[in-house]
């Protein structure tokens, strides 16, 4: 396909996509682009809609089966520009107007030639991004003993295991010094020596504050020790996770909800390798499922909280996020759930997903 002078440098091919896809698909279309958006089409490169991320997510949020196509979802009025018929100045206002990342151009024949993203646009959108998340803490949990990569763990904390020739929390911590975060609590208990000593010898550019705990407090009771620190909405992430996504996105879903803490979900598939017995009303045998499949979200281990929650957590008690979740709820807390793709999650915290990462990674 023969390109115009662009704005974009990526290959279209990659952000189309037709509406007889399915939401799963979508979903990990979208992961691997980089884009938040794709563009919708038909055989012929004719624009039908485009689908969002945020599509997406209200899709999922709405029980909508992942397995379903995205025909019923994505936008049929999508804002698009015809060649020729636009300029730069009036792209900024659109953009600034609607918030969305990118749109269409098309030709007089409605065929997609090209398309415009925020990002080129703005080309200070990175340093604004930097200037945004500068002032963002994040909290990473890194006081468990991490069992599951035993015998690893009997030598190092879970933390500092290697990937790649860096520790996991390494690699966990660069997707937030490249948003511009520059303040890091790091809760710690098990071999918290060694955790000192590492980053004591790392000497890191940014601010690696250590939160000690003098007992095991569980995933969220160490949490209550920052009440003092913390005075803006912040991350909180389990150390053996790395997570692929739009920081960015998550942040303003947090805030635009209204929410007191929204947890990040797996969007995930279980297939039963045998045929399911459903039952009648007698005992009897209505019919047989065979291998049935079923979408879960699955929590990652990854939040957006505001400071306000932390009074909730008892002091000095042995007290998990999931015990948090549940006193917020009981309080009137709202607590919002923000889905991705499943190949946006990479869970380090046990072998057989270990040996995964260093492949994918």
């Amino acid at each position: 396909m023969k390109k115009n002078n662009s704005l974009i440098d990526q290959d279209l091919s990659s952000i189309f996509f037709k509406k007889n896809n399915t939401i799963k698909n979508a979903l990990k279309q979208i992961n691997k682009t980089g884009e938040k958006c794709l563009i919708i089409i038909d055989d012929d490169n004719r624009l039908l809609g485009t689908l969002s991320d945020g599509d997406l997510r209200r899709a999922i949020l709405r029980g909508i089966d992942t397995s379903n196509i995205i025909d019923d979802f994505y936008q049929k009025k999508p804002i698009l520009l015809t060649k020729g018929k636009y300029n730069n100045k009036q792209v900024k206002k659109i953009f600034l107007d609607t918030k969305i990342d990118l749109i269409p151009v098309i030709n007089d024949n409605n065929e997609v030639i090209d398309i415009v993203t925020w990002s080129k646009v703005f080309k200070n959108d990175k340093k604004i991004k930097e200037k945004v998340f500068k002032n963002v803490p994040v909290v990473i949990m890194a006081g468990g003993k991490g069992t599951r990569m035993e015998p690893f763990t009997k030598i190092l904390p879970k933390p500092l295991i290697p990937v790649h020739g860096r520790p996991i929390i390494e690699n966990i911590i660069e997707r937030f010094t490249n948003l511009g975060c520059r303040d890091f609590y790091l809760t710690v208990n098990y071999k918290s020596k060694i955790m000192k000593a590492y980053f004591e010898e790392l000497q890191p550019d940014y601010g690696a504050n250590f939160v000690e705990e003098k007992e095991p407090l569980g995933t969220a009771g160490s949490l209550r020790l920052l009440m003092e620190q913390l005075n803006q909405p912040f991350f909180v992430t389990n150390c053996d996770i790395i997570i692929k996504i739009d920081y960015a996105s998550l942040l303003e879903f947090h805030k635009k909800g209204g929410y007191d803490i929204t947890l990040v979900a797996s969007a995930k598939e279980y297939v039963i390798p045998y045929g399911t017995c459903e039952l009648n009303k007698d005992g009897h045998l209505s019919h047989i499922n065979e291998k049935p499949k079923y979408d879960f979200l699955i929590n990652t281990g990854l939040y957006v909280m505001d400071p306000d929650i932390l009074g909730l957590i008892p002091p000095n008690k042995f007290y998990h996020i999931t015990h948090l979740i549940e006193e917020a709820k009981n309080q009137g807390k709202k607590v919002g759930v923000f889905p991705i793709d499943d190949d946006s999650w990479i869970d380090v915290g046990q072998w057989a997903e270990y040996r995964k990462v260093v492949e994918r990674l």
